[in-house]
C-alpha cells in the first residue's frame, strides 16, 4: 500500500513538474514583455514613410508658386527694394493744380480676376486723365511676382509714406483701389500662399490711413459685405465707395470671371465715361442693379459716403483733366504670366 502511494505521488510531481516546464517555455516573463512593447512604441517609421510625409507637406505648400518665379523667400525679400522702384517710376509731380495718386491693391493671388483689375486701372487712370495722375500697383499674383510689389499691409503703409513724401498732402488726392474678397467681419482677404500675409480689416485701413498727412482721400472697396468699411472710413475729405453693403455679397469674382461686376460697371464702364467717380458711381449702381435683377441675384447695393470738402476738390481736379479716348478692358496680357505647375488653380 505504501509502494502504491509512493508510486502514485511520484506520478504526480512528474506531472506537476512537466506542466511548469511547459508554461515557462511559452510565456516570457513580464519585465522582458514590457520592454518589447516600450521598443515597439518607440521605434521610428521607416525612412521612406517619413520621406513621403515631408513630400506631400512640401507639395501642398507650393501648390501655387509657379516653377519660373523667384523663390518665396526670395520674393519676400524683394519687396522693399520693388516698392521704392516702383515710387521711383511715377511720372514727376504737375505742379499748380491738383494731381491724383492711385493705388491699385489686388489682394487675392488665387484668382486672375483681381490682378486684371488692377492692371487695367494702372492703363486706364493715366490714358484717360491725363499725365496728372500717377498709378502704383501692388497685387499678389503668380503670374506678376517678378513684376509688382506684392499686395500687402507691410506694403501699402510703405507705398503711402512714400507717396506723402511725393505729394502734396494737402492739395493731391490720393485715390486708393481695393479689390479682393471680403467676409462678414469686414476683412479683406490678403493672399499669395504659402507666403504668411496679415489680413486688413476695415478699423486696420483706417488706422494706416489715419496715420498719414494725406487731406484728400477716395477710398474705393471692391469686396463683399464692403459696407462695413464705410462707418471706420468716412469723414470730412474723404470719398468712400464700396461694391455692396455691410451684409451683402457684391457679384462677378472667380476663376472664370475676367473682371467683377462692381469693376466692370465704376472702371470699366462708369470712367470711361465721365471723370466723376461720384456719376460713376451712380451709373454703376444702376448698371449692377441691372444684372443683378437678369440673374436674380439677391442686390448687392453699392455704397458712397461724400465727406465735406471732397467733392469741391475732386472737381477743383476735373477742371485740368481733358479726359482721353475710352480705354478698352483686356485681361491680363497671358504672355505676361509666369509658368505655372501643372497641380496650380
Amino acid at each position: 500500500m505504501r509502494t502504491a502511494l509512493i508510486a502514485l505521488l511520484a506520478f504526480a510531481a512528474g506531472v506537476l513538474l512537466m506542466l511548469g516546464l511547459s508554461r515557462h517555455a511559452t510565456s516570457p516573463p513580464a519585465a522582458e514583455t514590457g520592454h518589447q512593447v516600450a521598443a515597439t512604441a518607440i521605434a521610428p517609421a521607416p525612412a521612406s514613410s517619413a520621406s513621403v510625409a515631408g513630400t506631400d507637406d512640401d507639395n501642398s505648400a507650393s501648390d501655387n508658386w509657379p516653377q519660373q518665379a523667384p523663390s518665396p523667400e526670395q520674393v519676400m525679400y524683394s519687396q522693399r527694394t520693388m516698392v521704392q522702384k516702383a515710387l521711383a517710376e511715377l511720372g514727376p509731380r504737375t505742379s499748380g493744380r491738383p494731381n491724383l495718386y492711385v493705388v491699385a491693391f489686388g489682394g487675392d493671388g488665387d484668382e486672375d480676376v483681381f490682378r486684371n483689375e488692377a492692371e487695367y486701372a494702372a492703363k486706364m487712370f493715366p490714358q484717360r486723365f491725363g499725365a496728372d495722375t500717377h498709378v502704383m500697383v501692388l497685387e499678389n499674383n503668380p503670374g506678376s511676382l517678378d513684376k509688382h510689389p506684392l499686395a500687402s499691409w507691410s506694403n501699402l503703409e510703405a507705398t503711402l509714406d512714400g507717396l506723402a513724401n511725393l505729394m502734396k498732402p494737402d492739395e493731391d488726392i490720393l485715390l486708393l483701389y481695393l479689390t479682393t474678397h471680403g467676409d462678414e467681419d469686414h476683412n479683406l482677404l490678403v493672399d499669395m500662399d504659402p507666403l504668411p500675409l496679415d489680413q486688413i480689416g476695415a478699423t486696420d485701413l483706417s488706422d494706416i490711413l489715419n496715420k498719414r498727412p494725406f487731406k484728400w482721400k477716395v477710398v474705393v472697396v471692391n469686396a463683399c459685405y464692403s459696407g462695413g468699411f464705410v462707418p471706420p472710413l468716412q469723414g470730412a475729405g474723404t470719398l468712400v465707395i464700396t461694391a455692396a453693403r455691410a451684409d451683402r455679397s457684391s457679384f462677378g469674382c472667380g476663376s472664370d470671371s475676367d473682371i467683377t461686376y462692381f469693376g466692370r460697371a465704376w472702371l470699366v464702364d462708369g470712367l470711361n465715361h465721365t471723370p466723376d467717380f461720384m456719376e460713376a458711381f451712380r451709373q454703376a449702381s444702376a448698371e449692377i442693379a441691372q444684372w443683378e435683377a437678369k440673374d436674380k441675384l439677391t442686390p448687392s447695393e453699392p455704397q458712397m459716403n461724400v465727406g465735406a470738402g471732397i467733392a469741391a476738390q475732386l472737381a477743383q481736379w476735373r477742371k485740368h483733366v481733358t479726359p482721353g479716348p475710352a480705354v478698352a478692358f483686356k485681361p491680363a496680357s497671358p504672355t505676361a504670366v509666369l509658368d505655372r505647375p501643372s497641380g496650380s488653380h
